[in-house]
């Protein structure tokens, strides 16, 4: 065990502390040249993309619920905690490098998500299906890295991380949840160092969570898809909201505050309250913090953008969607975090640190709703990534030609996990999870250099449409030579 370890150790250095971080970085900033910095010139084509349908057919869902799903799965329990503790380890100057890596990350976001529209086909259940494994598998004509792919995206999308997730939940609820237990005289309340009525109520956390995670995912991707699209956006709005009150009642502050995030950034302004901070440390950790949270290169996205029916029917327009998307998990709602932390009354430390900064950051602001608020917010964040985790695998299976055992294996293991989870330590395994994902990242960022060309003439195909006043719409007949694995019957 310990030399399995150790061997996890070795490639979470490998991956996190070498590969992705200047990988993704660098990618973005390729994509952001190569597309004529694309997530700028032409913003406003993202929410046009969202808003121009929400209809969708048998084969897909709307381009809508494609970005609620993908939102259901970014906005986790990291956009709370996470910022948090890029605060704490980096100062203030970590959220502006946050901002920088999610602005060139919505050009590798829009890349990545155009190969999965392209590249799609039709499942065995009629369902449009794809995702990174699709445009390795024909565009490269790698299928074998496909399919190491495919296993590396199940064992951390839709197994580990929902473990995380539920473990997050227990760890939030499980008190109230004892209390309430006792007081029904379901359990003996605990004395001395027994922990065995703590122990119960995370159990029962667990398989709660498990019912309720496994009465939306049996209904498949449209279950989820609508019930992401329900959920998400006043659960974001919620968010935002409780940020722009606390921005309203500090007003005089906030020019010192956003000056002080970008002086800070460069080291012009030391950081204080016990912050450890320092321009590379500032760096590094918001960085991180902008990778791990908008997802942006990972490959995870593109499997649920591939199943959307885009709005025109163009690869391009799911590309905009899901770059909207790092835009408003990072710029949006990870922002809003920093922002209710940096104005409140509290000090960062290793003792204050994490979702307890957060929560003692809006207890500040709102009393004790803020921390009520806080307890709410963890549990809708990691729920719905739960669902859109698992959406993720769910692709993978098929494309593994899991079928329909495939697919009911998979959910029951969710399940499982979700139970495990909510009822263990989850550190270990975590960082299993993090060098699976590593993997996943590594290799779809590979495939996304090699089809960058083709990208490139999706996009200018449909920008030129765009500039003459015509609806676009994508016909591979006009392009014969540039993506010979696309499925002629979808995008004649």
């Amino acid at each position: 065990m310990d030399y399995i370890n150790g061997l996890v150790d070795w490639a979470n250095g490998l991956f996190w502390g070498y590969i992705l971080i200047y990988g993704l970085l660098a990618v973005g900033i390729y994509f952001t040249l190569r597309l004529g910095f694309i997530q700028f010139a032409h913003f406003g084509e993202m929410w046009r993309c969202v808003t121009s349908s929400d209809k969708t057919d048998k084969d897909g869902i709307s381009p809508f619920q494609a970005l609620t799903v993908s939102l259901a799965s970014r906005v986790g329990t990291g956009n709370i905690a996470g910022v948090a503790v890029a605060l704490t380890l980096g100062g203030p100057g970590a959220i502006f490098w946050m901002w920088m890596v999610a602005l060139v990350g919505m050009a590798t976001a829009y890349a990545e998500s155009t190969l999965a529209q392209l590249y799609k086909t039709h499942g065995p259940d009629g369902m449009y299906r794809g995702g990174p494994a699709a445009y390795i598998s024909r565009g490269l004509n790698a299928p074998w890295l496909a399919a190491i792919f495919s296993v590396a995206l199940i064992l951390s999308f839709g197994l580990i991380f929902n473990a995380v997730q539920a473990n997050s939940i227990a760890e939030a609820t499980a008190a109230p949840v004892e209390a309430m237990l006792v007081q029904w005289g379901w359990v003996q309340p605990a004395t001395g160092d027994e922990i065995g009525a703590f122990v119960v109520a995370k159990l029962v956390i667990g398989v709660s969570l498990a019912i309720l995670a496994g009465i939306i995912i049996f209904g498949g991707i449209p279950q989820i898809a609508r019930v992401a699209e329900l959920v998400v956006p006043p659960m974001a709005a919620l968010y935002l909201l409780a940020a722009i009150v606390a921005l309203l009642m500090n007003i005089d502050r906030v020019p010192g505050i956003l000056g002080g995030i970008v002086l800070n950034a460069f080291g012009l302004q030391e950081t204080v309250g016990g912050v450890a901070g320092g321009v590379m440390a500032a760096a590094m950790n918001g960085i991180k913090r902008g990778l791990f949270s908008n997802e942006a290169g990972m490959g995870s996205a593109p499997n649920i953008a591939a199943v959307a029916t885009p709005a025109p029917h163009h690869p391009s327009s799911q590309g905009f969607v899901q770059a909207l998307g790092v835009f408003i998990d990072t710029l949006l709602v990870c922002t809003a975090t920093a922002v209710m932390i940096l104005l409140a009354d509290v000090t960062p430390s290793e003792e204050l640190m994490g979702v307890n900064l957060t929560q003692a950051a809006l207890g500040d602001h709102f009393g004790n709703f803020g921390q009520i608020f806080v307890g709410v917010a963890i549990f809708f964040f990691a729920f719905t990534s739960i669902i859109g985790n698992y959406s993720y695998a769910e692709n993978a299976v098929v494309h593994l030609g899991g079928g329909k055992g495939g697919i009911i294996a998979l959910r029951l293991a969710a399940m499982a996990m979700v139970i495990w989870g909510a009822s263990q330590a989850v550190a270990t395994v975590f960082n299993f999870a993090d060098a699976s994902m590593g993997l996943m990242a590594t290799i779809n960022l590979i495939a996304i250099v090699l089809l960058s060309g083709t990208v490139t003439v999706v996009t200018r195909d449909y920008l030129a449409k765009r500039k003459v006043g015509e609806e676009p719409s994508f016909h591979i007949s006009q392009y014969p030579d540039i993506a010979p694995g696309v499925n002629r019957e979808i995008w004649s």
